[in-house]
């Protein structure tokens, strides 16, 4: 079983990583309903936390179907991480989560996300005064390093965890890489063999298939995986791989019907959360990769990304799910 503090998550958790402009209680509910073990928010900055901006104070928003989750926040103050955690703790997550991976340059040029690990005595300062302020478990999510150069992921594991960080989540990128290339798990496993290690390591990047998963799963030795882009309007991809563990078999992909109730569901999620201006600008995202791969579906995804009007837009999935009943996806 395994357990970040008290939080139990099961023998191999699969994990919803936090995606800007993503990861909102919509999408989250997708991905809870196909078997998302452990989810988070979007990243939330904590100079807009303690600002009471509209847009950082709505990402607190958490519902009790998607427990056990955590908020994550970025930032590079001290101080300012510390108010933040306290608005956090208010909000009552299963945990806290620290941003020192996104690879953005507005972000990194402030010394927050993946900026950090430039500094890393500062990382471990701004940890620790988190971990000591709140009574939330914290957790932290980051990269190899900062280049090729830079690559202190291990001792990097070894002075969050003397802080008292109670899980890691690993991107197998550095921040130079963006999302280039090929993820490099091979740090990753060296840090769950470390027998200092005593806290869950979960690898994250480049799983985009059950096979994958269950590769990496047995090469490395992690606690877990954590799934970012894959799930991106293709919330089944936990299911299937929680069935691939437990037969070794794949199932079938979502035919046409599962995908346009999947799009639909979220539309609505999203219309009920976010309002009908937003609630339709936010979904357009998501579309193509709900429906990736469908012959001639080009005509339809133009209308879906650039409608405003709700009954169109579900009109237009209707349509979707009568053109292509029975083609193969």
């Amino acid at each position: 079983m395994v357990k970040i503090a008290d939080i139990e998550l099961g023998e191999f958790p699969l994990l919803l990583a936090p995606m800007e402009d993503v990861s909102d209680p919509p999408f989250r509910a997708l991905c809870k309903s196909q078997g998302c073990d452990m989810m988070y928010t979007e990243f939330i900055s904590v100079e807009g936390l303690i600002r009471d901006a509209r847009k950082s104070v709505e990402k607190l928003d958490i519902y009790d179907y998607e427990r056990p989750i955590g908020i994550q926040i970025f930032g590079a103050n001290l101080d300012s991480m510390v108010k933040a955690a306290d608005i956090v703790e208010e909000a009552q997550p299963e945990l806290l989560d620290i941003n020192f991976g996104c690879p953005v340059k507005k972000v990194t040029c402030k010394g927050a996300g993946a900026g950090i690990l430039q500094d890393i005595p500062k990382m471990v300062r701004l940890t620790k005064a988190i971990v000591d302020r709140t009574s939330l478990p914290v957790t932290v999510k980051t990269r190899l390093g900062w280049d090729d150069n830079t690559k202190y992921i291990e001792e990097v594991a070894e002075r969050l965890q003397d802080v008292g960080i109670k899980a890691l989540s690993i991107h197998g990128r550095t921040r130079k890489q963006m999302y280039k290339g090929e993820a490099d798990w091979t740090l990753i496993g060296r840090i769950k063999d470390n027998p200092r290690i005593t806290m869950p390591i979960f690898g994250n990047g480049d799983i985009d298939s059950p096979e994958k998963a269950a590769a990496y799963r047995d090469r490395y030795g992690v606690d877990g995986i954590m799934i970012g882009r894959a799930a991106i309007g293709y919330p089944w991809i936990f299911r299937e791989i929680k069935h691939y563990f437990a037969t070794g078999e794949l199932l079938p992909p979502p035919d046409i019907h599962e995908r346009v109730a999947a799009a639909r569901e979220h539309l609505e999620r999203s219309l009920d959360w976010k309002g009908p201006k937003l609630g339709v600008l936010e979904m357009r995202r998501h579309y193509t990769n709900y429906f990736r791969g469908l012959p001639g579906i080009k005509e339809y995804r133009k209308i879906l990304v650039s409608e405003y009007e709700p009954e169109t837009l579900f009109g237009t999935l209707a349509e979707i799910e009568e053109v292509y009943a029975g083609v193969e996806v």
